[in-house]
């Protein structure tokens, strides 16, 4: 590591940006020959349009699971070492690069099939069908779900009930258990937490979803450190489901429906991907 290397700490900021022209939200989310029309869940009222990110941030010193691997991140070159290359009547005089040293289960990301199962045949990362990754979702709050007990059937029927919503075929289910807002930057964040048991996530695997995620490190609980069974990860991998960890600002998009964005990284052969989760709404 170079002299210009440095810790990148968290900085506080906006996580949700309000697009009020059609035209620029069309343009971000649309292939060539969609129309906004297609989008199902925008009125003709573009104001009500809104992005709301549901990623952590990576950064150097950032929390990952015991044995994971460490976040390391530096300039390789900066404007200070570049500059002396250029002209520096140009207008473009210097550049600044980053390097960076991550796992590809670090801050909130996706797993592929390959990570949970040894079947030869097991989709890497690389190649998942796009289409896993952008789908109709809805988040359940189950945030009154205590640390030390399962995510049961029972509190997913009743956090369906009160929300009056629907798992249809090919939905995400995202899982708000609060963690991310009450536990990260803690001892707790990384060894207290809830997840479905196995007769929840079968049910979700039974109404058809793609993708399980939740505000946690993991979507399993943190007891299936020390008991060795993740019942989550063992219904994606008979399955075939994805399942999406370390989330954040499940709050925003607790008890609605929404489009569910979480993109990996073209990863050759990676067991999983970071990614920048997003949910497109409207209010």
């Amino acid at each position: 590591m170079t002299e210009s290397a440095v810790a990148l700490r968290p900085e506080k900021g906006l996580h949700n940006h309000r697009y009020r022209s059609r035209y620029e939200l069309q343009v971000l989310i649309f292939p060539v020959g969609l129309t906004w029309g297609s989008f199902r869940y925008c009125t003709c009222v573009p104001d009500l349009v809104k992005l709301v990110d549901l990623s952590q941030e990576i950064y150097q010193g950032m929390p990952v699971p015991p044995g994971g691997l460490e976040t390391v991140l530096w300039y390789h070159a900066t404007h200070e070492e570049t500059k002396k290359s250029f002209p520096q009547e140009y207008p473009f005089h210097s550049y600044a690069t980053m390097g960076m040293l991550i796992s590809d289960h670090s801050s909130t990301h996706v797993d592929s099939i390959f990570h949970v199962s040894d079947e030869p045949d097991a989709p890497t990362i690389d190649r998942l069908p796009l289409e896993m990754f952008y789908t109709e979702a809805i988040c359940l709050d189950v945030s009154h779900v205590p640390a030390d007990r399962f995510i049961t059937l029972k509190d997913v029927k009743e956090a369906l009930g009160k929300s009056e919503l629907k798992i249809n075929k090919g939905d995400s289910v995202l899982l708000y258990t609060g963690h991310y807002s009450r536990s990260y930057g803690t001892i707790d964040w990384l060894y207290q937490y809830t997840g479905p048991d196995l007769e929840a996530a079968n049910w979700l695997a039974d109404q058809g979803v793609v993708n399980i995620g939740a505000d946690a490190p993991s979507i399993d609980s943190s007891k299936s450190m020390d008991t060795k069974y993740y019942p989550g990860h063992s219904v994606c991998k008979d399955r075939k489901i994805l399942n999406t960890e370390n989330l954040a600002n499940l709050e925003e998009v607790a008890g609605k429906r929404f489009i569910f964005v979480c993109f990996p990284l073209r990863i050759r052969r990676g067991t999983g991907s970071p990614t920048r989760a997003v949910a497109i709404l409207s209010d």
